[in-house]
C-alpha cells in the first residue's frame, strides 16, 4: 500500500438514509425515524479497522442549520464509537464543489459519494472516486463522469473494493 492515504465519506445518502431534498432545514424531530444506509456502520468500521485506521474523514455538504442536526444524529446513533471514526474528523461545506478542496487540504485519496456532481469536482483532486447508488437524474446529468467512478451499489460492494480478500 503507498505510504499515505486517507479516505473521505459523505452523510447524506451514504451514511443517513435521505430524508428529503426540499431545502428546508432539518430538525431533530425530522431526523428522528431516519436509519442509516444498509451495511454503512459495519463496513466503515471494517474499513477503519482493516485500511485507513485514523485517517477516515466524513466530508459533507449542508447549510449551517443542519449541522448540529446531522452530529446529533450521528451521537444518538453512536457512529463514532462504532466505527472508530473520531468526531473531530467531521468537515462540512456549503458548497458541493467545496468539498475538492478540504479534500486537497486532508490529502484525501480514497472518496465515496452518492453524488455524480460532487465526484466530478472531485476528479484531478481524489484519485479514487465510487459512486454509492446514485439517483438517475444525477447520473443522467453527469454522465461524463462516470467512466472515472467506480459504481458501488451497496456498502458491501465499497469494502470488497478497498480491502484485500481475507
Amino acid at each position: 500500500m503507498p505510504d499515505w492515504e486517507a479516505l473521505g465519506i459523505d452523510i447524506g445518502g451514504v451514511i443517513i438514509d435521505r430524508v428529503r431534498e426540499d431545502g428546508g432545514a432539518p430538525t431533530s424531530a425530522s431526523y428522528a425515524g431516519v436509519v442509516a444506509v444498509e451495511g454503512a456502520f459495519e463496513a466503515i468500521a471494517d474499513l477503519v479497522r482493516r485500511r485507513f485506521g485514523e485517517r477516515v474523514w466524513l466530508v459533507s455538504r449542508c447549510d449551517e442549520p443542519a449541522e448540529p442536526v446531522l452530529l446529533e444524529w450521528l451521537e444518538r446513533r453512536r457512529f463514532f464509537g462504532v466505527t472508530g471514526v473520531a468526531r473531530e474528523r467531521v468537515r462540512f461545506c456549503r458548497r458541493r464543489h467545496e468539498k475538492a478542496a478540504i479534500c486537497r487540504q486532508l490529502r484525501i485519496t480514497h472518496f465515496v459519494d452518492d453524488r455524480l456532481e460532487v465526484l466530478g469536482h472531485l476528479v484531478g483532486v481524489v484519485p479514487h472516486l465510487y459512486l454509492l447508488e446514485s439517483r438517475a437524474a444525477d447520473v443522467e446529468r453527469f454522465r461524463d463522469v462516470l467512466p472515472r467512478v467506480g459504481r458501488m451499489p451497496t456498502w458491501r460492494d465499497v469494502v470488497v473494493a478497498l480491502l484485500p480478500a481475507r
